[in-house]
């Protein structure tokens, strides 16, 4: 175990499994205390019982992020068992992909309902904590709304609004020495992989398109990529959004 993060307390959504999960295996492997939120408790469980394997202290709170009148206390929850929070990291985030045509109010709630607000009103919430330690905000974005994939415009459009208020907020909290940066990846999740067995033809296009020919694995790349945003390492960088994605797309 190395120490880039020791001593740290990050709050990860969307913890329990994924990309989630892999930050908050290569969280506690650098010395930070992750509590991971997640609406799914039993895989939640199971997660956390790994994290503290390495951290004991690590703790998972089961939430639903639509309810946003109990974000605040789920920021609170954290930061007084801890006594601090460092590292807010904004991971959760459902979706449905259909054509443009499609997309109903419903379709739309749901991606800013779980992705956006979430994420918009969680930054708010540890505001007040993170200028005490001058932490990170690490959210996150996707080539779906940098590239305008087909068939993702509700996720596209929230996705594209995490960047434009994280962008904000860089500017905002950056005299409070608060860095805010954006995560875009590609990575070899669980739905990746149920995605790439049902069409295979289509997940043999995606990887064609990544110079680096390999999705990204969810700790060693996707995690050690949110290390690197989280620890000091990064601390003269933000507002910037980082393509983790093996060369797929390159921002200009």
């Amino acid at each position: 175990m190395s120490e880039k993060l020791q001593g740290k307390v990050a709050i990860i959504t969307g913890g329990a499994s994924g990309i989630g999960k892999g930050m908050a295996m290569a969280f506690v492997k650098e010395g930070a205390t992750v509590a991971i939120i997640d609406l799914n408790e039993e895989v939640g469980k199971q997660s956390v019982e790994e994290l503290q394997q390495y951290q004991p202290d690590s703790m998972f709170i089961q939430a639903n992020l639509a309810e946003h009148d109990k974000l605040e206390g789920l920021v609170k929850q954290v930061a007084e068992k801890y006594g601090r929070l460092d590292i807010l990291v904004n991971n959760a985030h459902a979706s449905k992909n259909m054509p443009f045509e499609q997309i109903t109010q419903e379709v739309l709630d749901l991606s800013f309902d779980t992705g956006f607000y979430p994420t918009f009103y969680l930054m708010q919430a540890a505001l007040p904590y993170l200028k005490e330690s001058q932490g990170k905000i690490i959210n996150f974005a996707s080539g779906a709304g940098i590239n305008g994939d087909v068939n993702q415009a509700s996720y596209a459009a929230a996705k594209e609004a995490i960047r434009a208020i994280s962008r904000v907020a860089a500017n905002e909290f950056g005299p409070f020495g608060i860095n805010v940066n954006i995560i875009s990846p590609i990575a070899n999740s669980p739905g990746i992989r149920k995605w790439a067995k049902e069409q295979p033809e289509y997940y043999e296009a995606m990887l064609s398109k990544i110079p680096l020919r390999r999705l990204g694995e969810l700790e060693s790349d996707i995690g050690r990529v949110a290390v690197f945003l989280a620890s000091e390492d990064s601390d003269y960088i933000t507002g910037q959004t980082i393509m983790v994605d093996g060369g797929a797309t390159k921002l200009r």
